[in-house]
């Protein structure tokens, strides 16, 4: 069973874990488990997700239980009017804060229908960032005897696919355990140190105007016992609170 953050007679919001798929997908055809399933059983009918969550990453997922909930919601996020919060840790130690406005080229999702005469052309894509905490660890990655990790919180104004990812990799500050954008021996030491085998990125918030209500809404959800365990090994948890 997955944690419930919200429910209403329209909506529905969970705390993915690191590691599931929110569909079925053909990048995993062996895969037997997804977020939509698991809800679906859980609560005893239909579900839709709002938006996607990447398979490495934990935190705040929503799916609509009705049409008008689904079209409202998805307009929203479509819209970039949802106000959404990141944490991950990352390599090194970034500038205190800042913003990233870095056009990104699209990304096709195997799911989607795609015109033959669409534009590949980079999106906009801007994503704010504050840093939370440092550390330096006497381990030897890379060339110095000493290795550097941050914790930072993300906005991500605009959703590009893996934009969060995408982003601190083009500011040389690689997401732990990001296989794909971010640095294998670092992954690796993480593995094999604090026996951390996930990306450390989780979605820890989403606001949003209520699709069918018009309230605003705000679902909160802490980081994953798995990502805890990182924030209480750097001596990072009072940090979240800033």
């Amino acid at each position: 069973m997955l944690e419930i953050l919200y429910r209403d007679e329209y909506l529905v919001a969970v705390h993915k874990p690191a590691g599931l798929l929110v569909h079925r997908s053909d990048l995993d055809r062996h895969e037997t488990r997804f977020a939509v399933q698991i809800v679906r059983d859980q609560i005893g009918q239909p579900v839709t997700p709002v938006h996607r969550l990447d398979r490495g990453t934990s935190g705040v997922l929503l799916f609509a239980l009705q049409r008008e909930a689904l079209i409202g919601a998805s307009r929203a996020f479509e819209l970039n009017k949802v106000d959404k919060t990141y944490l991950a840790v990352v390599r090194g130690w970034p500038d205190e804060g800042g913003t990233i406005d870095h056009a990104l080229g699209r990304l096709r999702d195997e799911r989607e229908f795609v015109h033959a005469e669409a534009s590949i052309e980079a999106q906009k894509a801007i994503t704010d960032y504050r840093r939370l905490a440092t550390i330096e660890l006497p381990i030897r990655v890379d060339a110095y005897p000493t290795s550097r990790y941050a914790l930072v919180r993300l906005h991500p104004h605009t959703g590009r696919r893996h934009q969060l990812r995408r982003h601190m990799k083009h500011i040389s500050h690689p997401i732990v355990g990001d296989a794909t954008y971010g640095k294998g021996r670092h992954n690796r030491m993480f593995q094999e140190q604090f026996d951390c085998r996930r990306m450390l990125l989780a979605c820890t918030g989403l606001a949003l105007e209520h699709p069918v209500t018009g309230a605003w809404l705000r679902i909160a959800a802490r980081p994953a016992d798995d990502f805890a365990d990182v924030l209480r090994r750097f001596d990072w948890t009072d940090a979240l609170s800033g």
